[in-house]
């Protein structure tokens, strides 16, 4: 049986947290977890957020040890009797991606929830789309495939690509993120998504 969490399960969850914290953590959520945030997917398998300030990321892994949630793989915490990973990312990092800025700064990110101490964003799309087809699972693709479907208006393919380009230029294995961005392009063409 596959367990996967829903928005409201995880803003639940959030919520818990929250009342245990006594300084401000921004938490901006990627990957899946910022489609199901967004509505864009009903569920996510996988607890995704980067914690952008170092400090905040050492009081909030700290409050978490005290809550019984354990480091079980590098950006990973589990609490025993929990079938849900968090992985928390610190500073500008996704998995394995660096971002090129902050998702702190206006642009980086949208607030999701406010509570008196955690602040709940979503990543922005284009740092979303590149940090996904960077892993490039067919389920990143199909994802970023949904994102660019329903955010048709607000979401500039130009731009994304050059953004791809940008950050693929740091990346030590530029030459195969170029060619996941050519599959995604072939992709976005076949469904009339290119150009616009």
């Amino acid at each position: 049986m596959e367990y996967r969490l829903n928005k409201d399960d995880l803003l639940k969850t959030l919520s818990g947290w929250n009342g245990f914290l006594k300084k401000k953590v921004h938490l901006i959520a990627c990957g899946g977890t910022a489609l199901t945030l967004q509505g864009v997917k009903a569920s996510t398998k996988d607890v995704d957020f980067i914690v952008p300030e170092p400090s905040e990321y050492k009081y909030l892994v700290g409050v978490l040890e005290q809550l019984g949630y354990k480091q079980v793989t590098c950006a990973g915490w589990k609490r025993d009797g929990e079938i849900y990973i968090f992985d928390l990312f610190k500073g500008k990092r996704v998995h394995t991606t660096e971002l090129l800025e902050s998702p702190l700064r206006p642009e980086g990110h949208f607030l999701i929830k406010e509570y008196s101490s955690l602040y709940i964003g979503v990543l922005n799309p284009y740092d979303l789309i590149v940090s996904k087809l960077f892993r490039c699972s067919s389920i990143d693709v199909e994802d970023c495939l949904m994102l660019v479907r329903l955010r048709r208006e607000e979401i500039s393919i130009q731009l994304l690509e050059e953004h791809f380009k940008e950050m693929a230029s740091y990346d030590i294995a530029e030459e195969r993120m170029m060619s996941n961005w050519e599959h995604f392009k072939r992709m976005l063409k076949k469904e009339g998504l290119y150009g616009k």
